[in-house]
């Protein structure tokens, strides 16, 4: 994904760089903006008093982003972000995920569960305020961290309001700001293309261009029982747009580490990344080769697999690119007059550089801990969810293993447990088992299959396979913590290598903080224009249409087009099969489907709207390019890229696949 502490390498920043905090927008920015085609003045994009188009922008429970596009509360976000509540409505005999689901009217819109999207109202700088009440606090012997500082203030403003508040520091708590939304939980599902349609390319595509997505679904927020009238609504244009036009995206970025020492940088890429990109990739292997052999399994992993593809293929990309652009050789270099502007700084950089060399074969184990055991299985995962249930929460516990059950199945997670067992004891030194994993290794050596079949045969999941589903949960009796599967993931604390690491390094977390803020208070100095971290906050990035040279001697178009949906078009391979249905309706081969600009987006911006230069919806964001994978910590010119699909092939799939009428009349289209 991207972002821009580009400015740490640059003298200025360019025009078009940066996710900027939408409260933040003065007069230079707007001069920026203008000067790159920007049609409106700053407060029609954000205004408090008047409204703008924000009020249009909503967060989709802080993990994507949406906008609404009608009166009547129509909201277009994309299908990756509804792809979990889709699954989670589909069985096999109403599989909306391969088939599609289409609306035909506001009585078969789908109401989902646990769902929240926020609507953000206003943002308080209340640094002073938290300054106040820290010292406060400190003064009268009471605990002054973070937590306790959100709880105080976010009561307060929420009761003052009569809305939701969340207290949110900026570069490592040298601001804070308070942002106040107002939140709905009555959505319902209008629309969602086939996965095939809407993902088409599958992991072969991700994070490529050209792409040929129709990533988009469309939901329905209710106030009460009717549909919500919006105070703001995008208008769609259809007029297209052209090689260089302005571009603008508002949305909330979930997470940037672009203040990220290179020691941080270096420890995440060269000692932790080779170990999660291994493990991820056998991981992945077990899953597809089940998929691909049984449709059950595929209906039942697609969303568990959807996210550890996408999560691997941006970590891998990430490494390659960091390596590609020299990123963390380029922030030592800059690091190097951060340690010449003070003696403070030169030992807090320093200091840095000893602690990460000291605790590096530490974070490694802590990998293998995560990746082995924590996340290894689907059914660990329920395990641990009823293990933090409570002895007593028989009945909560006994609900946690059947959702567990449904959504996984024995072959792939006995695999995954073999393979799991196989490089925990292969990399974790015995000072560090506990006597049960102890136990395990003087009973089966090396013969690792035979101990994951020990493991399993003994587990309240042992019959999981042999048995229907209802048997298993109903002869559970607990308590989880005497199961053997359990035992064997949790029993390994992670306190014992966090210990090991404090006493190597104990002030590792204070000196990160003392370096973001030292960093941020050079940059300033300097009269560098700065935007913090991503953070989930509502973030406006802008840019232009733009083709690009990923590698020398090749250039790619800014535009792809329903020629590439037949061109790829392959029905023995299910990443490029779209259904019969939708290859009948498919566009004219000229006909815009994806298009690329050089937005500044990442994870949590996915759903943004794209925005013309009058403030109109062209497309949303959904992806990234690989060369900008780099992002996470350094935005490079020329390759930090976003890519979105074009509204007009968003109207085509709804009215030729989806035929929904009543929605295209909505839109009055």
């Amino acid at each position: 994904m991207s972002l821009a502490l580009g400015l740490c390498l640059l003298p200025e920043v360019r025009a078009d760089e940066g996710m900027w905090l939408i409260q933040s927008l003065d007069r230079a920015l707007e001069k920026n903006m203008k000067a790159r085609g920007l049609k409106l003045g700053a407060r029609e994009i954000y205004n408090e008093e008047a409204g703008g188009l924000a009020d249009a922008v909503v967060s989709l429970g802080f993990y994507c982003t949406g906008s609404m596009i009608s009166e009547d509360g129509l909201l277009i976000t994309n299908h990756h972000c509804a792809y979990e509540n889709v699954a989670n409505l589909s069985s096999p005999e109403h599989n909306y995920l391969e088939e599609g689901f289409w609306a035909q009217d506001r009585s078969q819109e789908i109401p989902l569960k646990g769902e929240t999207f926020y609507f953000l109202k206003r943002v308080l700088d209340v640094t002073d305020e938290v300054e106040a009440l820290r010292a406060s606090l400190q003064a009268e012997g009471k605990p002054s961290g973070s937590r306790r500082l959100a709880a105080i203030l976010e009561k307060k403003y929420s009761e003052e309001y009569g809305m939701e508040a969340s207290l949110t520091g900026m570069w490592s708590t040298a601001k804070y700001y308070l942002c106040l939304y107002v939140s709905y939980s009555d959505v319902r599902l209008v629309a969602s293309p086939p996965v095939t349609v809407a993902a088409f390319g599958g992991d072969e595509d991700n994070w490529e261009w050209p792409q040929h997505k129709a990533d988009f679904a469309l939901y329905r927020v209710y106030d009460n029982g009717e549909p919500l009238h919006p105070g703001r609504h995008l208008k769609i244009s259809q007029n297209g747009y052209r090689e260089g036009d302005f571009a603008m995206v508002l949305g909330y970025p979930g997470s940037t580490n672009r203040y990220a020492s290179a020691a941080e940088m270096n420890q995440d890429i060269n000692v932790e990344r080779p170990v999660e990109d291994y493990l991820r990739d056998h991981q992945m292997e077990i899953i597809r080769k089940w998929m691909n052999a049984d449709p059950a399994v595929r209906l039942r992993y697609s969303n568990a697999f959807f996210n550890l593809t996408n999560v691997a293929e941006l970590q891998k990309g990430e490494g390659e690119c960091m390596h590609r652009f020299d990123v963390i050789e380029r922030r030592r270099a800059w690091e190097e007059g951060l340690r010449a502007s003070t003696p403070e700084n030169r030992a807090l950089v320093d200091s840095l550089n000893l602690s990460y060399a000291a605790v590096a074969d530490i974070e490694r184990l802590k990998v293998y801990y995560r990746e082995t055991l924590v996340r290894a299985m689907q059914l660990g995962q329920t395990l641990m969810r009823m293990g933090g249930a409570g002895r007593d929460a028989t009945e909560h516990q006994r609900d946690l293993l059947a959702q567990g059950l449904a959504q996984t199945d024995p072959r792939v997670e006995k695999e995954l447990l073999a393979f799991s067992v196989k490089e925990f004891f292969n990399h974790m030194p015995g000072r560090y088992l506990t006597p049960f994993h102890r136990q395990l290794q003087e009973q089966f050596g090396e013969d690792f299959d035979a101990m994951a079949d020990w493991i399993w045969e003994h587990s309240c999941v042992a019959d999981f396979g042999r048995k229907p589903e209802s048997e298993v949960v109903a002869q559970y009796a607990g308590p989880i913590d005497e199961d053997t599967l359990y035992r064997y993931i949790r029993e390994l604390s992670i306190a014992v290598l966090n210990t090991e690491e404090d006493a190597l390094a104990p002030s590792l977390r204070d000196l990160r903080h003392q370096y973001v803020v030292a960093r941020y208070e050079y940059l300033k100095e300097q009269g560098v224009p700065q935007y913090p971290d991503a953070n989930s906050t509502m973030r406006l990035t802008y840019g232009r249409v733009l083709a690009m040279e990923p590698w020398d001697g090749v250039y790619t178009h800014w535009q792809s087009t329903a020629r590439g949906l037949r061109e790829k078009y392959n029905p023995a391979n299910y990443d490029f099969a779209y259904p019969e249905a939708f290859a009948r309706v498919l566009p004219p081969p000229d006909f815009p489907v994806n298009f690329l600009t050089d937005l500044d987006i990442t994870g949590g911006n996915s759903g943004s709207p794209v925005l013309n230069a009058r403030g109109e919806l062209i497309g949303l964001a959904f992806d990234g390019n690989k060369e900008s994978l780099a992002g996470n910590y350094e935005s490079v010119d020329g390759y930090n890229m976003c890519v979105c699909v074009d509204i007009r092939y968003v109207l085509w799939v709804i009215r030729h696949l989806g035929q929904q009428k009543y929605v295209l009349d909505e839109l009055g289209l």
